[in-house]
Order: structure tokens, then C-alpha cells, then sequence
């Protein structure tokens, strides 16, 4: 079921760019919202919710071990807060699995790029089935400006060209749904890591489910007079599709994006993200009430 979350206590940071700004401010708007007091009472922090972290799951056997490697980044830069793995499909353990042993609070975390199928109905209808649970599930990881932080730094080190050239070109693979809105965030994604190519193009396609291809992208740009075309793909691991889209690429095929430190972030990020809209809730609710009204405040 869905309720208002408790929040963490503490929480720890990377140096921030300009691009993880947003995630920072997040953060601390999270940490002053948890310090609210109603009536004058104050209430002892609840346990801090455990982040969930929702894979896909591949019969890849790297893709376990790239997975756990991003979680344990993500352990690193918040110390102290529960994290945990569950698999849609394929590998173990397996989401439901994952939440039949938690209790109290969690926050689903899709290691996922755009808002699917599995976003919209598979990950909340898991928590559905976990009615021992207050759970919400966050926002996928696109799009965002720290996705395509981590995207531009897989395809620097593939060997993609630092310079900015009208010959230059990029790919950016996605799984692919048939949902409208998947393919919207996979769009804007793509104009996010062409901002930070400095203009370069950057044409969206797809290993299921929706169109152009990577090999119909491919076309589409060598047609108009790219020959130096790289490929980057929106995959946390490896596995079949991404596989597929890298070997489609005429060039560079950038790697999964695994633990790069930039996704991390951006994980913590989306846990914040869902912590603070609960918080926001609770405060609305808290104001339409004429008799609590002005009893809310926040230590800052």
C-alpha cells in the first residue's frame, strides 16, 4: 500500500557538479522536511526506509555482478541506508522474494530508464502484493542530467572523439516499450546527452517494441552525412539487448553503464525524490485541515 514514508537520518555525498545540483537540493530539502513538527510534538525518527533497487534481470552472467556493483557505490556515498536487490525476471533473488523479507518502509527504485510497462504496473503491483509494506516506487533513471553525465562518460571511454564535429553522431539504444511516455523519456534523454556533446546529434532508437533500430538510426544518419557514429546505450548491465545495440554500432559502442558514479547518484537521487513527495503529501493534507492550520513547522 501507499503512505507517507519515514526518512533517513543521515546521508552522505559525492562532490557535486553542476550536473547533480538538483540531486543535492533534493537531499537536504528531504533532510529539512523530515524535521517537521506538528502541534509542537515532536516524534521520534522511524526507521529509515529501505531503498529497493528493481533490475530487469538478464541470463547475462555479468549482469549480477555489474548490478551489485552500482549497489555497493550506492552504499558508499549513503552510508547507513538499507539497500537491497530485487529481479523482475531471471535472476535471483527475484522482487518478490526481496520484499516478503522486509518490513516496515521501502522505496522501489527502477534500474530502469523510461516509464514502461514494468514501471507503471509491474513494480507497483508488487508492492500491492506486499500489504506487510508501506512502500512507493520512484521514478525511473530517465531522464535526467545525470544520466546523460554517465552516458557521455561510457562513450569517452570507448573512444569517442571529445571534439565537437558535424561528422559526429550518436546512437542511443534503448530497450524499448510500447508505451507512449517510454519512448517521450527516452527522446529526452537523447536531447539531454546532445546538450552535453555540445550540439552533436543524437537520434534515439531501440532493441524491441518500438522503432527506428539501432541499424535504422544508423542509416538514417549516414544518409545525412555522418560517418563517425557511436552507440550508447540506456543498459544499467549487460545483457541480450545490449549486446544487440553494440553490435549494430559502425563505431564505438559505448559499455552498460553499470557503476558509474554518476548513476549512483542518480539512484539516491530518485529515493530522495520519492521520500520528499511523500513529505509534501503529508504537508498538504496538513494545511487543508482548518484546525492544524499554521501548526506545522520545519527546523531548518
Amino acid at each position: 500500500m501507499t503512505a507517507p514514508l519515514p526518512h533517513p537520518t543521515s546521508a552522505s555525498f559525492a562532490p557535486l557538479g553542476r550536473e547533480d545540483l538538483a540531486a543535492e537540493i533534493s537531499a537536504q530539502l528531504s533532510t529539512q522536511l523530515r524535521r517537521v513538527r506538528l502541534r509542537g510534538f515532536s516524534h521520534p525518527a522511524p526507521p529509515v526506509p529501505t531503498l529497493v533497487a528493481v533490475a530487469h534481470g538478464s541470463r547475462d552472467p555479468r549482469a549480477l555482478p555489474t548490478v551489485r556493483a552500482l549497489l555497493d557505490r550506492v552504499r558508499a556515498l549513503r552510508p547507513g541506508l538499507p539497500v537491497r536487490l530485487g529481479h523482475i525476471e531471471l535472476n535471483r533473488p527475484l522482487l518478490a522474494d526481496t520484499l516478503a523479507e522486509l518490513h516496515g518502509a521501502a522505496v522501489l527504485v527502477p534500474l530502469l530508464f523510461g516509464r514502461g510497462h514494468h514501471v507503471t504496473h509491474d513494480l507497483p503491483a508488487a508492492l500491492a502484493a506486499a500489504p506487510h509494506l508501506t512502500g512507493r516506487t520512484a521514478e525511473p533513471l530517465g531522464p535526467h542530467s545525470l544520466l546523460a553525465q554517465a552516458l557521455h562518460g561510457r562513450l569517452l571511454e570507448a573512444g569517442f572523439p571529445g571534439d565537437h564535429s558535424p561528422r559526429t553522431a550518436v546512437v542511443l539504444a534503448a530497450a524499448g516499450s510500447r508505451a507512449p511516455r517510454s519512448a517521450q523519456d527516452t527522446e529526452r534523454t537523447a536531447h539531454l546527452l546532445s546538450a552535453r556533446l555540445g550540439g552533436t546529434p543524437v537520434v534515439p532508437a531501440y532493441a524491441s517494441a518500438a522503432a527506428p533500430t539501432v541499424a535504422d538510426a544508423v542509416r538514417a544518419l549516414t544518409a545525412r552525412g555522418h560517418d563517425r557514429i557511436a552507440v550508447a546505450g540506456c543498459f544499467t548491465a549487460p545483457g541480450r539487448f545490449a549486446a544487440q545495440c553494440a553490435a549494430a554500432a559502425p563505431g564505438p559502442a559505448a559499455a552498460p553503464l553499470g557503476d558509474h558514479p554518476a548513476l549512483a547518484r542518480l539512484v539516491l537521487h530518485r529515493y530522495d525524490q520519492a521520500l520528499l513527495a511523500c513529505d509534501q503529501a503529508l504537508l498538504a493534507r496538513t494545511g487543508s485541515d482548518p484546525e492544524s492550520a499554521g501548526a506545522a513547522t520545519v527546523a531548518v
